[in-house]
């Protein structure tokens, strides 16, 4: 006989999904040394709230990282939804830097835990909408035949763990894209 676990209630859910929210919020503001408190507060709960979602800050900062991969997923998932748009491989791979260098701070905090987040680990789970990207990208023309899925991952994960190692600015960060976007554009 299996022991399946309670149905989590709705207003449960919903205090998950505030503190997930709220945290990436303090912790994109704040750095991730930020006060769980601090998180409850934004989230409008009782800090014990928190602590019964996520005992420790280390259990927090990893949901909170998997939250984001969540939104990637659905993100990637949306942007493969939109059959005629040859530049949303582009714009996926802003949104990954984006998300990777705003969260830089959750990253580190992280490590210091012991617990390492690889993007290129991350960028696995997007693996198939980044296949279904390439190749709608490269059948429009706009992306180099050449160019393997795999190759994609590695550059991309290659400039954004360097632009949260180093702390890009957004204009570095755009210009690092403009350049990596160029060198995986057709040629004419």
């Amino acid at each position: 006989m299996g022991t399946d676990p309670r149905p989590v209630r709705a207003d449960a859910r919903r205090n998950r999904l505030r503190i997930l929210e709220a945290a990436e919020a303090v912790f994109a503001e704040q750095g991730a040394s930020a006060s769980t408190e601090a998180v409850a507060a934004r989230a409008g709960i009782a800090v014990g709230t928190v602590f019964r979602h996520f005992p420790t800050k280390p259990d927090l900062l990893k949901a909170v990282v998997m939250n984001l991969q969540d939104g990637l997923v659905a993100d990637a998932d949306a942007l493969v939804g939109d059959a005629g748009d040859v530049e949303a491989l582009f714009a996926f791979c802003s949104r990954v830097l984006a998300i990777g260098a705003g969260n830089r701070e959750v990253f580190a905090r992280l490590a210091e835990t012991g617990t390492r987040v690889h993007v290129g680990d991350a960028l696995g789970r997007l693996r198939p909408a980044v296949d279904l990207l390439l190749e709608r990208a490269q059948g429009a023309g706009a992306v180099r035949g050449d160019l393997r899925p795999e190759e994609l991952v590695a550059l991309l994960a290659a400039v954004c763990q360097e632009a949260m190692t180093a702390g890009w600015d957004e204009p570095f960060r755009l210009r690092a894209l403009e350049v990596l976007f160029d060198g995986i554009r057709a040629r004419a």
